[in-house]
């Protein structure tokens, strides 16, 4: 592995991270249209804010492959992913019963290129889970992905396809136990609901609760059959702050690691629980934010980081930037430097920005509650459960680098790339790979297993 890719040494393990990183510079192209709050321009904000602090020299910077049909199919329907790949803009009206059949329409419209993007952010969070088997980095980073809400057979809250589920998938390949964290302000009922009912990925979502979108995440759901508590849901109010909610994250977090013992953890950073967030509630600053990056930083386990929501896309490129300095263990400045959306950031052209006055609705009694209660839960698991392999899924294909023919495949898919990004502000290149997926029927053999032994919600 090149050394390029080698973290610098920060934090109170002091110890270095090889650090993956996903990015198509296609994904700002993509507009779900006039009024929608859900903005992929924020990617190329966040990536144009990477680059201009020096922070893609210490990566490996990666375009991912699209993820295939037949990948989307290892956890969505045949047919939604085969609707989602037909659709067009021009052929919504004879499609009518189609469209409220998969519930895309309003929240989750269709425009175009719908189906590329979503083959592009599901490429990179799954080729992020390749690179996190095979061993080729401590931490893969995909802000395109962590759309969490989509379910088996329909879109849902701005997410198409489930981009999580699919890299857990992948990871379950090779990891007895996955453990998924969400610090989305809405619940993340899409992965939960995909692996209710096993123990070999538990799920944990802080989440506004009460009256909110997508309304579910009561304290109460907690998993069922032989996933009965392996789901964790942590119900939040209005207001919260970075001390009241590192008061729960980290000692719920620390007991789950100790008793559950995951083989690679899944963090999806939704930036919505922003303090000023266009849609959020939430009083959290970009600190505190990434607070819970450092924490689970610090467990030197696997480490998938994902994007989601953040509807003032100022303050998602502050914060998912931020977080990839978190990740590298590098701390940078406060203020940013020069780059073509600094207008974006005025007027006070810093990466941090003061959470506000308003008022802190989790009172110190309720979040007792809520730490005594998913604590005494985590009590009653058994520690580390055991799963018994009949036989190991091959890892997914990567082309070695003389195989020429398959390189130059991949190249026709995007005829206007050189394998290379320059920015005018940054001396040298950086040097982006490609993933490929390759076809194995024993892939989906293990997929239908697990989901027989319950591995994955197959109503």
């Amino acid at each position: 592995m090149a050394t390029g890719g080698n973290s610098l040494p920060s934090g109170t393990d002091g110890s270095k991270r090889t650090v993956c990183y996903f990015y198509d510079p296609e994904v700002g192209n993509y507009y779900y249209g006039q009024g929608h709050p859900m903005k992929p321009h924020r990617m190329r904000m966040t990536h144009a804010l990477l680059a201009h602090y020096g922070l893609l020299q210490h990566m490996h910077v990666m375009k991912p492959n699209p993820a295939r049909e037949k990948d989307l199919c290892r956890f969505h329907a045949d047919d939604y992913v085969s609707f989602l790949r037909r659709i067009t803009p021009e052929s919504t009206q004879d499609q009518l019963r189609q469209l409220k059949r998969f519930n895309v329409g309003e929240d989750c419209p269709v425009f175009d290129g719908l189906y590329n993007f979503c083959q592009t952010y599901a490429g990179g969070s799954i080729g992020g889970a390749v690179k996190l088997n095979h061993g080729h980095c401590d931490i893969a980073v995909n802000w395109a992905g962590g759309l969490h809400h989509a379910k088996k057979c329909e879109a849902s809250g701005f997410c198409y396809v489930n981009d999580i589920v699919l890299a857990i998938l992948e990871l379950l390949k090779t990891h007895e136990r996955v453990l998924y964290i969400d610090i989305d302000i809405h619940h993340g009922d899409g992965v939960e609901e995909a692996f209710y009912v096993t123990d070999r990925v538990m799920t944990v979502s802080f989440h506004k609760f009460g009256d909110y979108f997508p309304g579910t995440g009561d304290i109460l759901d907690n998993g069922y059959g032989a996933g009965k508590y392996y789901a964790l849901n942590v119900p939040l109010d209005d207001g919260i702050d970075d001390e009241s909610y590192q008061s729960l994250f980290k000692p719920i977090i620390s007991k789950v690691m100790e008793v559950y013992r995951p083989g690679a953890v899944v963090l999806q950073c939704g930036a919505d629980s922003l303090s000023g967030d266009r849609l959020g509630c939430f009083n959290l600053s970009v600190k505190g934010h990434a607070e819970c990056v450092r924490f689970m930083r610090s467990f030197n386990v696997p480490l998938l980081l994902l994007g989601g929501g953040g509807y003032t896309i100022r303050n998602v490129a502050r914060c998912w930037c931020y977080e990839t300095g978190v990740a590298l263990g590098v701390e940078i400045d406060d203020k940013m430097p020069e780059h073509e959306y600094i207008e974006y950031f005025g007027p006070e052209y810093t990466l941090h920005v003061a959470p506000s006055n308003m008022e802190n609705k989790n009172s110190r009694e309720m979040l007792d509650e809520i730490r005594i209660s998913l604590l005494d839960n985590l009590s009653k698991l058994q520690h580390a459960p055991s799963v018994q392999f009949q036989e190991r899924p091959p890892d997914t294909y990567f082309p070695e680098a003389n195989e020429e023919d398959e390189d130059n495949k991949d190249e026709r898919n995007y005829p206007e790339y050189d394998g290379n990004i320059d920015y005018e502000s940054k001396p040298g290149r950086v040097k982006m790979e490609f993933l490929e997926p390759v076809p194995n029927d024993k892939n989906e053999e293990a997929i239908d297993q697990l989901s027989k032994k319950g591995g994955v919600d197959s109503h």
